[in-house]
């Protein structure tokens, strides 16, 4: 049981910092796409449009955010296994899925969820500075480039990681009245979590004061 807690932490750990970095590149409206994806699952689904170096380090080391930022605004996608290893940059996703009124980064993210249900494609787009996260086909949060608390987004990051609803109402996200706007914007900062059918959103403005 121990070790699977500590799997679950690093998966959430990754998705955490994958947030993080495309926060960042939102704010400069610097599109993106990144996979979080089975190293041996994602093979034969990609196809990298640059020469590829070798990197030796792991997402979640010291510095590499840096790299990542730099690397993801290359053309195609960025792909890391959910332990953080980089698997690809600049890469085109051979799956995809028409999403009505988007393009080609979204068809991508929409085609690869959907051909493996343990795929989560994470989606910066430079026109709106919105950020979407894709899982089984199906955009399941969209967030501002706003910074949130950071033990909200690690509550969040968790969600997505393990589905875990108990973590949602911990992060102060309440489910959403039938009816209400998919959308709730407060004070410049807004998410929206859709899971089982249902929509939960909540304002998520940094306290400066921490």
């Amino acid at each position: 049981m121990k070790n699977r807690v500590n799997i679950l932490d690093t998966k959430s750990d990754v998705m955490r910092e994958i947030l993080n970095i495309s926060k960042t590149l939102a704010k400069k409206k610097l599109g993106a796409l990144f996979l979080i994806a089975d190293k041996e699952k994602i093979k034969g689904n990609y196809r990298p449009h640059y020469p590829q170096i070798i990197f030796a380090g792991n997402l979640l080391e010291k510095g590499m955010e840096a790299v990542v930022e730099k690397l993801a605004t290359l053309d195609g996608a960025m792909i890391f296994t959910p332990e953080g290893e980089m698997v690809s940059y600049g890469s085109r996703i051979l799956r995809s899925e028409t999403l009505l009124g988007f393009g080609t980064k979204h068809a991508a993210a929409k085609g690869i969820t959907l051909y493996d249900n343990s795929f989560t494609a994470v989606l910066v787009s430079e026109e709106s500075g919105w950020i979407k996260v894709f899982q089984k086909g199906e955009i399941v949060l969209e967030t501002d480039a706003v910074d949130i608390e950071p033990t909200t987004l690690d509550k969040v990051s968790r969600f997505l990681t393990n589905q875990d609803m108990a973590l949602l109402a911990s992060a102060g996200i309440a489910a959403a009245t039938i009816g209400a706007p998919a959308v709730l914007i407060f004070g410049g900062a807004y998410m929206v979590v859709k899971t089982a059918g249902s929509i939960i959103s909540s304002a998520l403005k940094k306290d400066k004061n921490k």
